[in-house]
């Protein structure tokens, strides 16, 4: 029997929101009420979060309908209002880049400058529900600018500097937005980016947008002469909308997702109060890009009176020990990064546990993809043994989590600790019966507020239903392939719409990726099911480290550690050797993309990729002809 990679202390429960929250409860017990009773259990989110604003009477309408009920029909409230509550000198951002110093903005800064914005942009003839779109580095400004955005009830809505033109115009062409807000250049990697050439493209092709502020003049030029404006905050209506998000767009045109202020503001408080257990004061840092939810979940934290951390650059640069000497140099308490950058630095040979003292670093979370149970030998042996760490799984769609982080629980290898507070998770089989110990469809049966408000310019609902609806009706569906585990935790295999079937045997792609990521000499690796005589074989698709060739030795190592470890179903066919994998702006590796290509089908929208390049070493492959 496995014991738990780690429990936290009596004292750590002792102190947790979760048991304040709860008043003893254990988290099952907890678990269980918040969604038979889900209109008890938000009002008391409400409460306990501190929201700012007027609740009104309902706590929620129409909840027998999916999609179709409403969280607090009638409260009113303002996104950045909520954010802004603190005033004083204490730190509410700290960041850090590549090349430039530590800057430092105070709570009281932050409210000048974002009120600042606020009325540069009610001067500018914004008003709410218009459209401001960024195209920025990891920035203080940005937040500042997205507080400014929400105060006067515009829609924010946000790319990252290495998008494209057309990646840009995919997204920010379909909102329309009245406001861009640009950065003139960025680093990366140790390189400096202009980006001048590419926003001037792009503003040919944006003909609603009637204001550009560009770089730091056009910044200063538009913020300074409001610098000592009062804070005005609009009260809206708790689903006014707040952010558009976008699809990864690996299979056509991004969908635009519209988030409501007050669905993505009690969500978030639930997660980073509850499930992460951020306290004032506390430190926060996610790795992250403005291409990536995770921005948007980080900016929240500011509610819970946290500091925000930024890191703007490579996690690599000029080495892989970036992030943690940020660490101990922040003093920060939870440090946010993905399943690939954890198995970067395991396979870099770093041993952050030695030459870093992270004894600040309360939780580490984990996202992106699933985090394979040697991430976890990892984290425990090489990085910290008392740290909290918490695997977590939701997406762009829902601008928060489905399952994630139990920090008075323990953590079992492999294992996302549980379902989320208030979110109604299921494992379905093919025929819609709940699951356990089983793989299945991730499903949420009864609604939660920070289900999209929709999708922008789908005024008949049919896009968001398709989306989510179809399989199940009146059921979410993810779109991930799962197992709920003895521990009542969740194992995520991958996206149900990538899962392989050879012989009619369903495979999640997480089960493969796990067994061949212990090789040292193989660094990443993408798996697909190509079509072949009537039925599916496994393709395997490798990156070996430098100066390494695919040879029958290393082919027959990969298959054994497969075998051995899997079933003989699991084994690839055919395995070839590739320099690069292509993924997405936020990292995620693009099968459907890679299985386009092998089949000859055209991949619709290659500038969703951080390395369209990559998919052409995949054309015609003549390892696939046999």
């Amino acid at each position: 029997m496995w014991a738990p990679c780690w429990i936290p202390s009596p004292d750590r429960i002792a102190h947790a929101n979760l048991t304040r929250f709860g008043q003893g409860k254990s988290y099952a017990e907890l678990y269980d009420w918040s969604i038979a009773k889900p209109l008890e259990f938000w009002d008391a989110m409400w409460e306990f979060g501190g929201v700012i604003g007027a609740k009104g009477g309902r706590t929620a309408i129409d909840m027998d309908r999916m999609p179709g009920a409403r969280f607090f029909p009638d409260a009113t409230l303002n996104f950045a209002e909520n954010l802004l509550r603190q005033d004083g000198d204490g730190p509410a951002i700290i960041a850090q880049s590549e090349t430039g110093p530590v800057r430092t903005m105070s709570w009281r800064e932050l409210r000048v400058e974002s009120a600042a914005f606020a009325a540069a942009l009610r001067t500018a003839g914004i008003q709410p529900g218009d459209r401001v779109a960024a195209y920025l580095p990891n920035i203080p400004e940005a937040i500042v600018a997205v507080l400014g955005a929400a105060s006067v009830g515009a829609v924010w809505s946000s790319c990252s500097p290495d998008f494209g033109v057309q990646g840009v115009l995919d997204r920010f062409g379909q909102i329309e937005p009245r406001l861009l807000i640009a950065a003139e250049r960025y680093v990366y990697g140790g390189k400096t980016f202009d980006q001048r050439p590419k926003i001037a493209d792009i503003l040919k092709e944006l003909p609603t947008v009637e204001r550009a502020v560009l770089g730091d003049a056009g910044w200063e030029a538009f913020v300074g002469p409001h610098r000592g404006a009062t804070p005005s905050y609009a009260q809206l209506p708790f689903n006014h909308p707040l952010y558009i998000l976008y699809s990864s767009g690996t299979t056509g045109i991004p969908k635009c997702i519209v988030h409501g202020a007050g669905g993505t503001l009690i969500q978030h408080l639930k997660e980073h109060q509850l499930h992460c257990d951020i306290h004032p004061g506390d430190r926060i840092f996610y790795f992250t890009t403005l291409g990536w939810m995770m921005w948007n979940w980080l900016v929240t934290v500011l509610a819970s009176e946290a500091t925000i951390l930024l890191y703007d650059g490579s996690p690599f640069h000029p080495d892989g020990n970036a992030l943690f000497t940020f660490a101990d140099e922040t003093r920060l308490t939870l440090f946010g990064t993905s399943a690939k950058f954890i198995d970067a630095v395991w396979k870099a040979g770093l041993r952050p546990r030695e030459t870093h003292s992270l004894d600040t670093v309360r939780t580490m979370t984990s996202t992106g993809s699933p985090l394979a149970p040697e991430g976890f030998d990892f984290i425990y042996e090489h990085v910290k043994r008392d740290i909290h760490l918490a695997s977590i799984s939701g997406g762009t769609d829902i601008v928060s989590c489905f399952v994630g982080g139990n920090p008075i629980g323990p953590v079992w290898r492999g294992e996302i600790q549980c379902r989320a507070l208030g979110m109604k998770v299921e494992v379905w089989d093919e025929q819609g019966r709940g699951v356990r110990g089983e793989k299945g469809e991730l499903v949420c049966t009864t609604a939660f507020p920070s289900m999209p408000v929709g999708f922008w310019n789908d005024p008949d609902g049919r896009k968001y239903h398709a989306a989510y609806f179809e399989r199940f009706p009146e059921v979410w569906t993810h779109g991930d392939y799962c197992e709920l585990t003895e521990h009542d935790g969740v194992i995520i295999y991958g996206r149900s719409d990538a899962v392989l079937n050879p012989g009619g045997v369903r495979i999640g792609t997480s089960e493969i990726y796990r067994q061949v990521e212990q090789l040292p000499d193989v660094l990443e690796s993408l798996v697909i099911g190509q079509q072949w005589s009537g039925d599916e074989r496994i393709v395997l698709f490798v990156k070996l480290r430098d100066g390494l060739s695919l040879d029958q030795t290393q082919a027959d190592r990969i298959r054994a550690q497969i075998r051995r470890n899997t079933s003989p179903r699991h084994v690839p066919a055919r395995i070839v050797q590739v320099s690069a994998i292509p993924r997405t702006k936020s990292g995620k590796i693009v099968e459907l993309a890679v299985r386009d290509v092998v089949h000859g089908r055209p991949v619709k929208n290659r500038e969703a990729l951080a390395n369209p390049e990559a998919l052409d070493e995949y054309v015609n492959r003549p390892e696939l002809d046999t």
